[in-house]
């Protein structure tokens, strides 16, 4: 069984994870953050191109979850799922 890929981008403050497998392309993150999210681009996410802020509201509206993201601090390192 091939292992899963799994995807991190970091901006120090918060860490996007994208499970490809788990994509179903509903368009909803670059849509709605195409700064940040733009799958003609290598790597297609560029977490420096909005504030965390942004970025976690953005996230949060995945709808199959293959977009999830985490404060990287200690105190709230508990997963931000959609």
């Amino acid at each position: 069984m091939p292992e899963e890929i799994v995807k991190r981008y970091s901006n120090g403050e918060v860490t996007v994870v994208w499970k490809p497998a788990v994509c179903i392309h509903s368009t909803i993150c670059f849509a709605g953050l195409p700064a940040v999210f733009d799958p003609r681009r290598r790597p297609w996410v560029d977490i420096q191109a909005a504030s965390s802020d942004a970025i976690v509201k953005q996230v949060r509206k995945c709808p199959s979850g293959a977009l999830s993201v985490f404060r990287n601090d200690a105190e709230t390192a508990d997963s931000e799922t959609p």
